[in-house]
């Protein structure tokens, strides 16, 4: 598809809805960009295959008949901001379904370190690979690079693993596949309420989930934050123009109580300007075993990770914290997402 389009700025200012129509192929996805693609039904599928698939990873002859079904695929992982559980994760979604994997983590030693553009690095790899996997420091630019190949002749899936601020489509599935593993004998993910703690103006991983979350049904939301790291504007007027029950506070204490999942998060002080970071007492926004007490029973207690210390150690053993299951989860539904984009889940069946 031929577009006037040649900048970054001109193709990221158009509306979400319009920047999807590019990421499908055939009715499906083709291109992982947005939480915003993944509708109930599509999460869903994507649960189911990924049940399936740990499942299988518990049998001899499940593992080597997992890792017959992409064996012909390559995948790149080029990761230009530091990770390790969301590189580590999809390494191993990689290897659990048979791709072969290249890497390309510190630019120091690529041939951007010469000069050449980011741009042309990922045209080189999509000569290479069949699929794509990027995290990058900068807000859209793995969905820019996957319109630009979308205009070569050589356009592969490009996954997003994390850009700058704004998106991490993979965390926020995995954050709802644990919820739906944690509650699928409780009446489900929907008529439940979460609290998200934290930094949670800087944080893409509470952004992206709160927007799969606010999805379901007669969901409530409370955000537990200093004032100056509460949720974007943008996100709160998305929320309450769904008409979801959202609240605003400081206060951990005074939601503890009522909540059926606590989501835990970090201070994102690598995105600070000025030491803003430092001002803040974030032990009111962490959990220790005292606080931890005023839960309900069945809640569940998630985190992204990597954490500091908003989260006690001696937390670790309360059966309500689900955050090293979810990890682990986090391998399951990569390999499900990589076995649905290339479209051979339904070979699934065959074992």
């Amino acid at each position: 598809m031929e577009s006037s389009i040649k900048t970054f700025e001109e193709y990221f200012s158009q509306s979400v809805e319009v920047r999807m129509q590019h990421y499908e192929k055939d009715g499906r996805l083709q291109h992982v960009m947005l939480s915003h693609q993944f509708s109930i039904k599509l999460m869903e599928e994507l649960f189911d295959i990924a049940d399936h698939v740990k499942g299988m990873t518990r049998k001899p002859n499940g593992i080597e008949f997992l890792k017959s079904l992409l064996s012909h695929k390559k995948a790149m992982l080029y990761f230009t901001q530091p990770s390790t559980r969301t590189f580590l994760s999809f390494l191993t979604a990689c290897q659990m379904v048979g791709m072969d994997t290249g890497e390309v983590r510190d630019p120091s030693l690529s041939s951007e370190y010469k000069g050449e553009s980011q741009e042309d690095g990922v045209r080189v790899f999509s000569s290479y690979f069949d699929l794509i996997i990027m995290r990058d420091p900068k807000p859209g630019f793995c969905e820019y690079m996957a319109y630009l190949l979308d205009n070569t002749g050589r356009s592969v899936p490009i996954m997003n693993g994390g850009s700058g601020k704004d998106q991490h489509p993979t965390q926020a599935l995995l954050d709802l596949y644990t919820m739906h593993r944690s509650f699928q004998h409780k009446g489900g993910i929907s008529k439940k309420r979460y609290a998200f703690v934290g930094d949670l103006l800087r944080g893409r991983a509470v952004r992206s989930s709160v927007m799969l979350l606010s999805q379901y049904k007669d969901v409530e939301m409370d955000f537990v934050a200093p004032s100056s790291f509460q949720i974007a504007e943008d996100l709160e007027d998305i929320l309450r123009s769904q008409n979801i029950k959202i609240r605003k506070t400081d206060d951990l204490g005074s939601v503890l109580s009522d909540v059926d999942c606590v989501y835990m998060t970090r201070l994102q002080d690598e995105y600070d300007l000025s030491g803003e970071s430092n001002l803040i007492d974030y032990s009111q926004f962490s959990l220790t075993t005292d606080n931890v007490n005023q839960m309900k029973s069945d809640a569940i207690i998630l985190h992204p990770l990597p954490r500091r210390h908003e989260i006690s150690t001696e937390v670790d053993a309360d059966p309500r914290a689900m955050y090293w299951r979810q990890l682990r989860n986090g391998v399951y539904i990569r390999a499900a997402l990589l076995l649905y984009v290339f479209n051979v889940a339904h070979r699934l069946k065959d074992y």
